[in-house]
């Protein structure tokens, strides 16, 4: 069994657990290590006037780049030509580091707020800017885009881009509620041919990473005023629609899917995550769910808007053949290279955990090499669709849902 994790308010259980079914096999293989994964994830938000005090919002502190650059080997002199779109509150656009990439030319930026737009072409130094990213996408030069922008909008706008035969990585979630955007959003990628990726921050937390490497949580993300958002999209935000910081400490580890869920949820006292104060009538401040996984094992995956003074992308791995919790302890004498890869010089780790390199680096190296990115669409849609069907087992007193498989 895990150790029990909780929230300094209500919020009294594990963490989160994944649970494999034990192996006849003597030797470590992808069944018999993983028997547990705690779940994982929270930026703090901050109030208006905090934020105005340029406090830096919790998961965007930055982390310390890997030393080891020169390590670094180029694969390609080619420069890929990317369009950035979005420059919100997060400022998501150049936070990844696209721009400081030697395999990089930012040919492009937009934002549909023209100061916001002229900063972020200011911060990347890109000359060209567009009024929207329908506008951009057009544009025959960009090869590739980052879609940052409302998660509301990012199903359409992926969509778009990948009919206009452009690569595309997105900010999470893939998709924003709908099942129907869901099947589009696998579709268009499979018909157009060209590669999609999410860029979800704890596949390259130093933990899952390491997890990640050995095997070949819940989020908890304190909101007692939301975050400001394009058309208030984060306010009431059910907390299951924004799964994938806490499911990838599975999905991101294994490779499996979520096939099942019960999920409960639990009331807020916070005023605006009351369902008569927000557009979703979404009544759950927390909501913790039981998935049952592809590979027959079990994980809790817990979200919360409202749990003060405890938060931050987060997991555990407890198997019958050892378990990881800040480092390996177990049975196996030989383990592979658990460290993360170097980034490209000038590359910097950046923040959630120093994840925001090394996503970036992975999506443009897919592109040279022409192969899969790690987080592709299969794996971007069994993350989030899994929170969807989450929320509605809680809309629904924790009924046990089938949950919709996304293959490649």
């Amino acid at each position: 069994m895990l150790d029990g994790m909780k929230s300094n308010t209500h919020l009294d259980s594990e963490a989160g657990a994944v649970s494999e079914k034990p192996s006849l096999l003597n030797s470590l293989t992808r069944r018999s290590f993983l028997q547990a994964v705690g779940l994982g994830s929270a930026a703090l938000t901050l109030p208006q006037g905090a934020r105005a005090q340029e406090k830096t919002i919790q998961g965007f502190e930055p982390a310390k780049t890997d030393t080891r650059a020169e390590a670094w080997k180029p694969i390609s002199d080619r420069k890929i030509r990317v369009g950035l779109a979005g420059y919100g509150v997060c400022k998501f656009s150049s936070a990844f580091g696209f721009q400081n990439h030697p395999n990089v030319e930012i040919v492009a930026v937009t934002d549909i707020v023209p100061d916001r737009c002229e900063a972020l072409a200011k911060v990347v130094s890109c000359q060209k800017t567009y009024p929207s990213a329908e506008e951009m996408v057009k544009d025959d030069r960009i090869e590739a885009v980052f879609i940052a922008t409302d998660a509301p909008s990012h199903a359409r706008l992926c969509i778009e881009a990948l009919k206009r035969g452009k690569h595309v990585a997105s900010a999470v979630p893939a998709v924003y509620g709908s099942l129907d955007d869901a099947h589009k959003l696998i579709e268009t990628v499979k018909s157009t041919g060209m590669k999609y990726m999410m860029f979800e921050t704890s596949y390259f937390h130093e933990d899952v990473y390491a997890m990640r490497q050995i095997y070949k949580g819940e989020y908890f993300h304190y909101m007692p005023t939301p975050i400001d958002s394009y058309k208030g999209w984060r306010i009431g935000l059910p907390p299951q629609w924004y799964p994938t910081h806490s499911n990838a400490y599975y999905v991101g580890v294994t490779g499996g899917s979520f096939t099942e869920v019960s999920c409960m949820g639990m009331p807020s006292v916070i005023d605006y995550l009351k369902p008569a104060n927000n557009a979703y009538k979404n009544p759950f401040g927390t909501e913790i769910a039981l998935f049952r996984t592809s590979e027959g094992g079990m994980a809790r995956m817990g979200v919360a808007w409202d749990s003060p003074g405890y938060g931050g992308e987060m997991g555990r791995i407890r198997g019958e053949r050892g378990s990881y919790y800040g480092k390996y302890e177990g049975l196996e004498k030989q383990l592979p290279d658990i460290n993360r890869p170097p980034l490209p010089p000038g590359v910097p780790a950046g923040s959630h955990g120093g994840s925001h390199g090394h996503l970036m680096n992975e999506f443009v190296t897919a592109i040279l090499q022409n192969r899969k990115p790690l987080v592709d669409v299969a794996q971007a849609l069994n993350m989030t669709v899994a929170g969807i069907m989450a929320h509605k087992s809680a809309m629904k007193g924790g009924e046990l849902l089938k949950i919709p498989q996304f293959k490649l």
